[in-house]
């Protein structure tokens, strides 16, 4: 694959991913979940964790969460096609527990990486842990969505995961799934407003390329 503006060698990393025992989620996992759609897109959707069904299937968001995301998404004209989607951490946590902080930052090398490859114009994170990682502060979604944050160049749309909105519920008397539709329609306007951005500039070594997980 092609570099596109970035000095990763993104299938290398994928590669590596793909039989990583850096933290026990190895142990009960079935397979590494990668990410879908296009990692050419200038649109990256970051989620959780995989669930039962991707870790079945090696793609995130295929169960019910993926269905409604990807409702959601043709609601706005969008697609997998037109987006990507991955996850803070590459495996299952069992029982589909929230992710311990020692297994994300095990796993924070492969999502840099692919943040790196990619350089999106935008980052819509897809609950807490996702914000949270993002934005580097221990803050809940609730508090974050409704603003923008900036990471590298990127615009970074925080918004509740489709899990949240099956659950029902709301955020400041909407529904929750209305949330959701409001943050992709801002998101849509600000993918027609983006422009291709230059190369970046050489800068700090990154957690992935500490670990050599670059060329």
């Amino acid at each position: 694959m092609q570099l596109s503006g970035g000095p990763v060698d993104i299938e290398s990393v994928r590669s590596q991913a793909a039989s990583c025992t850096r933290c026990r989620l190895s142990e009960s996992r079935t397979q590494v979940v990668w990410a879908a759609g296009n990692l050419n897109a200038q649109v990256l959707f970051i989620g959780e964790a995989p669930g039962f069904h991707e870790d079945q299937q090696g793609l995130p968001f295929v169960g019910a969460s993926g269905q409604l995301l990807d409702r959601l998404l043709a609601e706005v004209g969008l697609d997998r096609s037109s987006v990507a989607i991955t996850n803070v951490v590459k495996c299952r946590p069992p029982g589909n527990r929230d992710p311990l902080p020692d297994e994300i930052e095990s796993c924070r090398p492969y999502l840099e990486a692919q943040l790196e490859y990619m350089r999106p114009a935008v980052i819509v994170t897809l609950g807490n842990f996702a914000t949270r990682f993002m934005i580097g502060e221990p803050i809940g979604i609730t508090k974050a969505r409704g603003r923008l944050f900036r990471y590298r160049g990127a615009t970074v749309v925080p918004t509740f995961h489709p899990a949240a909105a099956l659950r029902g519920g709301s955020d400041g008397g909407v529904p929750r799934i209305d949330a959701i539709r409001q943050d992709l329609a801002a998101v849509k306007s600000l993918v027609e407003q983006a422009r291709p951005r230059p190369p970046a500039a050489p800068s700090a070594p990154t957690a992935a390329e500490q670990l050599g997980l670059f060329r």
